[in-house]
């Protein structure tokens, strides 16, 4: 996207919104600009009337006229600034929303495809710069330019020829500024990356905490946070130096210019072209406009630190999902739920070279227990993702009742399925709040009977404020088995049709797993249930069992079946005999 069409899409998504503050906050600044004018201004008179001709008549009135002026001043720049910072925070909030609800709708494999870090940076530092260009820099721009033309009047008014001379500084420094702006981006984007590279840090640190300390690594971390933060502290000094590299080339500019109209004033005044009241009034005018000036000549630098920072985000907003919801599309019509999946292939976007699943060709049973079983990396997990359409197939079709779930409303598919997933993903909210997350309309007792029935209550009761217990980031204050038992509850409460298991009872004791598993064959009764099955009683308890190996399905059959004529499945079988 060019500039002109990133600020052309800010405008029409945000500011557009806000544009009667907007407008209330350029009115201001021109009484800020009108107001610093008339200070100027009424240096001519004060000096003409009050020192020079030591008229009496004014030396109450001139120095009122200038407090109403520095008052008026300093109310319009406060209630200016207020205004642009209240409607900066507002844009701010809607991107910041826009880009959540992004987050929140996008495929899982966008997400998956860059560190969580990154996308905080995003979030927080980027849409900071475009914060900052709208509350500061469009601000500056309305504020200085207007008290720009209001100074350069009163200069033109007291002395045309002096005004000539001092008004070459101004292109001067803005071919500064258009220099030290594209610099600017660059250096922008840099510590935009370091800033996500100390975010993703930051969150492996805390992910990681325990083996820092089991493996007494400390010390390297200490030094890789050093390095981080050093990272991104020498690219916010770069940002600094580029801005106040303005500063010595503006004073030069500013101290030739001063000595030039100081030698060329007194040529004028010794030839008494030029009165001392209209000098001085041309010099506070001309002293006044260098804040202005400078204020101009680098406010390109904020806007393209804005616009580099848009660059980023607006294609984080409008990126399009590659799993399309369907919300126009006919509900799912479930019967048996029964699942096909014919010719199916998968490969992430990541790594499109490798294919996970190759040409897989299944029936699971409605109604019934299916298990998927082979070794690690053979492409289970996946195969049970595509069924919630979480991944889609890159080809293949995947049915489900004879229906092409491509084809049909994604709420209402999902809608019919549970997972519980050996990684248990739990908010840092209370027990209640976990398990109602599956049912938001869920009654009490609904949520009492699905702890109940996934072994839950033993445990909820000894917690300090048992439903109520705050249980910390991702389930922390509880043990493993306790939180596969949470998300267990959670599918007893949604009550789905399709049950996907994928190795829900690995967190298990022996004791537990027994217990878990009564409640598990109520839950599956009379269910699709898909299972990734590594302990023996899930096995045995299947109605048909696909053997999976690297990508393929190698053997299917119940359990008897594959003893006698699955070799890879017997090597399987013994090994968790082994085991156990």
């Amino acid at each position: 996207m060019s500039n002109i069409q990133i600020l052309k899409r800010l405008y029409k998504d945000y500011t557009k919104y806000y544009i009667g503050k907007i407008l209330a906050a350029v009115i201001f600044s021109i009484l800020v600009a009108g107001s610093t004018s008339a200070t100027a201004y009424l240096l001519d008179p004060a000096i003409d009337k009050i020192f020079l001709n030591k008229d009496q008549s004014l030396l109450l009135l001139i120095p009122f006229l200038i407090i109403i002026a520095f008052t008026t001043k300093g109310i319009s720049l406060y209630i200016a600034k207020f205004l642009m910072i209240n409607v900066a925070e507002e844009v701010k909030k809607k991107i910041q929303m826009n880009m959540l609800s992004s987050f929140i709708k996008a495929d899982t494999e966008y997400i998956e495809n860059k560190h969580t870090g990154k996308y905080i940076s995003n979030l927080n530092f980027d849409v900071n710069q475009i914060t900052m260009m709208l509350s500061t820099s469009f601000l500056n721009f309305f504020k200085d330019g207007f008290t720009l033309i209001g100074l350069l009047s009163v200069m033109f008014f007291q002395n045309w020829r002096l005004s000539l001379i001092a008004i070459i500084m101004i292109p001067l420094a803005s071919l500064t500024a258009k220099r030290l702006g594209k610099r600017i981006g660059k250096v922008t984007t840099e510590a935009q990356e370091k800033s996500g590279d100390l975010n993703k840090y930051l969150i492996d640190l805390f992910k990681n905490h325990k083996i820092i300390k089991i493996f007494q690594r400390e010390k390297f971390e200490n030094d890789r946070s050093e390095k981080f933060v050093n990272d991104l502290k020498e690219k916010q000094i770069k940002i600094s130096t580029v801005f106040i590299r303005a500063t010595p080339i503006m004073e030069i500019l500013t101290g030739i210019m001063i000595a030039i109209l100081i030698f060329y004033s007194g040529k004028l005044i010794m030839n008494d072209q030029l009165s001392l009241n209209n000098f001085f009034s041309f010099l506070a005018a001309m002293m006044l406009a260098y804040q202005p000036v400078r204020s101009l000549a680098t406010i390109n630098i904020g806007i393209g630190q804005g616009l580099s920072a848009g660059k980023r985000i607006l294609p984080i907003i409008d990126s399009k999902n590659l799993i399309d919801d369907n919300h126009d599309k006919k509900e799912i019509n479930l019967q048996n739920g029964e699942i096909e999946f014919i010719d199916v292939s998968f490969n992430y976007l990541s790594n499109v070279q490798n294919q996970v699943l190759k040409n897989i060709n299944l029936k699971i049973i409605g109604s019934r227990m299916t298990a998927l079983v082979g070794q690690s990396g053979s492409g289970k997990s996946t195969l049970l993702n595509l069924i919630p359409r979480i991944y889609d197939p890159k080809s293949g079709v995947l049915k489900v009742d004879g229906q092409n779930i491509k084809e049909i409303n994604l709420n209402s598919l999902r809608k019919e399925i549970s997972i519980v997933d050996q990684n248990v993903t739990l908010f840092d909210d209370t027990v209640f709040n976990n398990i109602k997350y599956a049912k938001p309309d869920a009654n009490d007792e609904e949520i009492y009977k699905a702890a109940e029935l996934s072994m839950c209550t033993d445990f909820i009761e000894k917690l300090n404020n048992k439903y109520q217990t705050k249980i910390g980031e991702n389930g922390v204050k509880l043990s493993g088995g306790e939180k596969q038992r949470l998300s267990i509850a959670r599918a007893f409460l949604k009550d789905s049709k399709i049950i996907l298991l994928d190795e829900a009872t690995s967190s298990l004791d022996s004791e537990t797993e027994e217990k878990i598993q009564k409640a598990l064959n109520k839950l599956t009764l009379n269910k699709t249930t898909v299972v990734i099955a590594h302990r023996l009683s899930t096995i045995l308890n299947s109605d048909k069992i696909y053997v999976m190996d690297k990508g393929i399905i190698v053997d299917t059959g119940n359990h008897e079946q594959l003893l006698k004529n699955s070799e890879t499945y017997k090597n399987f079988y013994n090994k968790q005999i082994y085991k156990n």
